[in-house]
């Protein structure tokens, strides 16, 4: 069976990252499974931890009145999940559901800002690649959000 740090190497997320910081980040992580529709994230509760997806879908999802659920983006293999355990008040911003089974590595906020505020070389390179996802996510949601309520415009002139 492969460490953790093994498997954080294989993750695009940490492509390029110093070997002296997947140590590090590796003593903050666990693997972990989930089936299909298991919540790995609740909209306002508490963010301790983030995703690396090693297997599987992830749905994130959020409750639009009048349209019930929405989901946003699915993630795979590849993909993380989960930025709000980096802000306070350290609460899930979206929900996620496991959309069949997930095998994933989940790192813990709390251990990884204490390393991070001790290394703040550390912090800056995780803050880095979490702007990069944050900003791709924000745009998929942009897109999403307007393919679920854009209308065909009219023409200039209103008519």
């Amino acid at each position: 069976m492969k460490k953790i740090v093994d498997l954080l190497r294989e993750h695009p997320f940490f492509d390029g990252i110093e070997e002296e910081y997947l140590e590090f980040i590796g003593g903050c992580g666990e693997i972990v499974g989930y089936s299909a529709g298991d919540a790995l994230a609740e909209e306002h509760a508490p963010a301790e931890h983030f995703f690396l997806i090693r297997q599987g879908r992830v749905a994130i999802e959020t409750y639009v009145p009048g349209h019930g659920k929405v989901c946003l983006q699915t993630l795979q293999h590849g993909d993380i999940f989960g930025w709000s355990w980096l802000f306070p008040p350290h609460q899930w911003t979206f929900d996620a559901r496991a959309v069949d089974r997930v095998r994933a590595i989940r790192l813990g906020g709390k251990c990884l800002r204490e390393k991070c505020s001790r290394d703040t070389e550390l912090g800056y390179e995780l803050m880095r690649r979490f702007a990069r996802i944050m900003t791709e996510r924000l745009q998929a949601t942009r897109m999403q959000l307007l393919d679920i309520y854009g209308h065909p415009s009219r023409p200039a002139g209103g008519q």
